[in-house]
């Protein structure tokens, strides 16, 4: 018999609502904190026998490196230090000796993209001022660089002209993907690298990164981006799903080199552009709530696929820092859209797990991590105005660095290989290679084509 509890609370949650008022700070706060402190009630990572960074089964490794990141900015925009320990903990633990975030009981589902949300916690830690970690590990900003030179020594130019695979290693199914968001995490890591510590170096590799997905077609010529591509093909061959976060972590990136360039003409007009087409992921009714258009309405979205809202959102708000001219587009947005997301978190034994379906107002008898972090990073995304903007070396970061970090590139693989990862173990959306992309395209084309 099927269990009727999720739809029993699920009927009962509009009486419990989380009570957030987007003009009080307050508020905002108290909801985040509700919100985040169900969302680590699924954290194992600081039990005895589990490794911490850890999320248990069905969660992805890099979902845990998101939550963090979520962790880092929930500080950043309260003040409330409750989860900065087991939020250091948990970071230099997966970092490594090395910084690299390359653990190698992970080998088995660590992808560029994976090992890069990870490096976006560190560097968020950076560009926060985050506590430092013990001068015996690399500091935030060593972290970041350590993965971009690794990442940076995976590109790769026998096929499609250049880009990163987004698996690391042979013996993992998506080897001969090359994928828009494992790409665009080097882009966006290359840009705030940038930015943080001047070098140029690093703003050649965004140029270079955005250059090349623009030139093999990863971005459309309405500004938005496919999934990905089959190098087998020489990249000609696109799985054409558009998801939130893809939008999103070029939208950043290219709002730090605007911002790099001191406002320059040409990355205004991109990040504008970019900006501009998100549209599509915000409902018309009710107006402006956020939504995974690629598998919400027809309720498809995977594990993984739940939490993706959420980037976009955070890194729409951090856009408005580094290009403020898009203030008054995005922050009407991610008000509506945190109210709406708020409205959901109704659910649970705790009566604050949030829902998928934002704008329906109410809980939708879904919980997961995903749901959390993407609640979380939207709602607390309304603080935005109210904290400074990012820190670099030159204006009070205190983050210690290593430009050469990462040398070790990563361990050598395993020397028995390890069992192949299948659609529903990945952080790219549960699109493996291009012979899936037409049980996908079915599924979802009424909704990318429309």
């Amino acid at each position: 018999m099927r269990n009727p509890w999720p739809l029993i609370l699920a009927l009962l949650a509009g009486v419990q609502a989380i009570d957030m008022e987007l003009d009080d700070p307050d508020s905002i706060k108290n909801a985040a904190r509700s919100v985040a402190k169900n969302m680590l009630s699924y954290y194992t990572g600081n039990q005895p026998g589990d490794n911490p960074g850890n999320l248990p089964t069905p969660y992805y490794w890099w979902e845990a490196g998101a939550m963090f990141n979520s962790l880092v900015d929930y500080w950043f925009y309260t003040g409330d230090d409750t989860w900065n320990d087991i939020t250091m903990q948990a970071l230099l633990w997966q970092g490594g000796d090395t910084g690299t975030f390359m653990p190698t009981n992970q080998t088995r589902t660590e992808g560029n993209d994976d090992q890069a949300f990870w490096a976006f916690a560190a560097m968020a830690a950076a560009e926060r001022n985050f506590p430092n970690p013990p001068e015996s590990s690399p500091g935030w900003l060593a972290m970041a660089q350590a993965v971009f030179n690794t990442q940076a020594a995976r590109w790769d130019t026998e096929t499609c002209g250049g880009g990163l695979r987004w698996q690391i290693f042979t013996f993992n199914n998506g080897f001969n993907y090359k994928n828009t968001i494992s790409n665009g995490c080097f882009f966006n890591l290359a840009a705030r690298l940038a930015k943080y510590t001047g070098n140029q170096t690093y703003a050649d590799w965004a140029i270079k990164t955005w250059d090349w997905t623009h030139s093999i077609g990863l971005m459309t010529d309405d500004w938005l981006f496919y999934d990905g591509a089959d190098d087998k093909s020489n990249c000609t061959t696109f799985n054409r799903i558009q998801w939130t976060y893809n939008s999103g972590v070029y939208l950043l990136g290219a709002a730090h080199m605007y911002n790099f360039t001191d406002g320059g003409a040409l990355w205004k007009n991109r990040t504008e552009r970019i900006l501009n087409a998100t549209d599509i992921f915000f409902t018309k009714d009710p107006p402006d709530v956020m939504y995974e258009r690629a598998c919400e309405p027809i309720n498809t979205c995977e594990v993984d696929q739940r939490s993706f809202k959420g980037y976009l959102a955070s890194w729409m708000a951090q856009t408005t820092q580094i290009a403020p001219f898009t203030f008054d587009w995005i922050m009407p947005k991610l008000r509506a859209s945190a109210k709406a997301a708020a409205q959901t978190c109704t659910g649970g034994k705790d009566g604050f797990a949030c829902g998928l379906h934002w704008s329906q107002g109410k809980w939708d008898g879904t919980e997961d991590v995903g749901l959390q972090i993407a609640a979380l990073d939207t709602i607390q995304s309304t603080l935005i105005s109210r904290v400074d903007p990012p820190v670099t070396n030159k204006t009070g970061g205190t983050s210690k660095g290593d430009p050469g970090g990462g040398g070790e590139h990563h361990p050598p693989p395993p020397p028995v290989l390890t069992v192949n990862i299948t659609t529903a173990d990945r952080a790219g959306a549960g699109i493996l290679t291009v012979l899936m992309s037409v049980f996908v395209i079915g599924s979802t084309g009424w909704v990318v084509y429309e």
